[in-house]
């Protein structure tokens, strides 16, 4: 059966817009060169003209210019028809590959939606609470804690505020008396003589005696003490 009505032939996949685009656009390339071959023969009919004298050889040089006008308008015709298919294509192009951005946008939104919900499963917000009381329980606990620890012994609880802030407005009249003698403290200032000797019960210094003046060595003729002479004994 094959042999008589032929095998049936496998159609081929279409082309896909960039092979289609790629293929337009090298028509045109095509269509491009035509009309730059056509622009120099119209330059050189040109000059031709313009050297030629009126008459019967100018107007065939016009004619010639004419024609090859022409095939140029035409190809420019085509060159825009491929221009405006390259474009839609393009369009096309760019839409395709929006939706398939849009595709892959929306699988992962749903893979991304489906491991969120996941997730919130083991996560309560009553346990985030709970776990938040906790926290601040043991928080308090560690600040009573340390408040205990930082007591001082040594001071009683029943001070009266009122006798330390006198204290303190007498130490502070104290050290201003301290100060006053050239920023001299008193205690680093000399003591009284007097005083210290009435405190001490000390008799005061004899008076009317003559302390002895330093006693006068004779010296000799050379600067020197003189030696006591011996007295002789008969």
């Amino acid at each position: 059966m094959k042999r008589v009505f032929g095998a049936k032939k496998d159609k081929e996949p279409p082309p896909s817009l960039n092979e289609a685009s790629d293929r337009i656009n090298k028509r045109g390339e095509s269509v491009d060169e035509k009309i730059k071959r056509l622009d120099g023969e119209l330059a050189r009919y040109k000059e031709q003209i313009k050297r030629t004298r009126p008459g019967p050889a100018q107007e065939a040089v016009k004619a010639r210019a004419m024609r090859i006008l022409k095939q140029k308008r035409m190809y420019e015709g085509q060159r825009d028809m491929l221009y405006n298919q390259t474009f839609n294509l393009d369009q096309v192009a760019f839409a395709s590959e929006g939706i398939k951005d849009a595709q892959q946008t929306m699988s992962a939104l749903k893979s991304a939606n489906k491991e969120l919900k996941g997730m919130m499963k083991t996560v309560k917000i009553q346990d985030i609470d709970n776990l938040q009381d906790d926290m601040m329980e043991l928080m308090d606990v560690s600040n009573e804690i340390h408040e205990s620890l930082g007591r001082s012994y040594s001071v009683p609880d029943d001070i009266d505020e009122e006798d330390l802030m006198g204290e303190l407005d007498a130490l502070e009249e104290d050290m201003g008396l301290e100060t006053a003698g050239e920023g001299v403290p008193s205690y680093l200032q000399p003591d009284n003589e007097s005083d210290f000797n009435e405190e001490l019960n000390l008799p005061s210094a004899p008076s009317g005696h003559a302390i002895p003046s330093r006693i006068v060595k004779a010296e000799d003729e050379f600067g020197l003490p003189q030696v006591p002479r011996a007295s002789l004994r008969g």
